[in-house]
């Protein structure tokens, strides 16, 4: 299982880096990485995300699930996009999950799940997909609501993600509530809230294990 937090916390700090166009995937390129959104309040999305990654990981650890990173800690930069697409095919993974925190206009609220439109690994695989992205919504939503300002029931379907993209295994992004919203940002930013939603992520991607 791979799971890959968004961003990373030196990417700021090497714009020359994060900004080289990588391919998307899509035949064309995109930047390498960006440096992500925060909370009002300044909680980056980059430590929100390598914070529930690893409760994720240590939820499926204890059911038996080995899980790689798409980077090893918060502190550096990258890797690039386009890398960490092509990390689950390299290492055999069951399934892609990349966790984000969005950051649209602060009146919108809620969580939505993202697959690529462009079906990159076939039908079957894309069939896959769906049924993470739904095992997923459906598990998140005993905690946060579906997103009522993108997607429709919490699932939104994209052509322009790398990520997503060159992913040729089930995978899917996770943007776990808008951080510019303060409800969502309150869940973001306690460790409660956090312990929350990885536990609801964890339960999502069992239920596509199991099936």
């Amino acid at each position: 299982m791979v799971l890959d937090p968004g961003h990373n916390g030196g990417n700021a700090a090497d714009p020359g880096t994060i900004n080289a166009p990588v391919p998307d995937g899509a035949g064309g390129t995109k930047p390498c990485n960006t440096t992500g959104t925060s909370t009002d309040a300044g909680y980056p999305e980059h430590a929100f995300t390598w914070d529930v990654a690893n409760r994720v990981a240590d939820l499926l650890h204890d059911q038996g699930v080995q899980v790689v990173f798409t980077r090893a800690d918060d502190t550096g930069v990258g890797p690039c996009v386009d890398v960490r697409g092509e990390l689950g095919a390299r290492v055999g993974a069951a399934a892609f999950v990349g966790i984000h925190g969005d950051g649209a206009a602060p009146g919108g609220r809620g969580f939505h799940v993202i697959t690529s439109s462009l079906d990159p690994g076939g039908a079957e695989v894309a069939a896959a997909t769906q049924a993470l992205a739904v095992d997923l919504r459906d598990s998140l939503t005993a905690v946060e609501p579906v997103s009522d300002y993108l997607g429709t029931d919490g699932l939104d379907s994209r052509g322009d993600l790398a990520g997503l993209n060159l992913n040729t295994v089930p995978a899917v992004y996770v943007e776990c509530g808008n951080m510019r919203n303060a409800a969502d940002a309150a869940l973001m930013s306690s460790e409660a809230g956090r312990q929350a939603l990885a536990q609801q992520l964890a339960a999502g991607v069992l239920a596509f294990l199991g099936r």
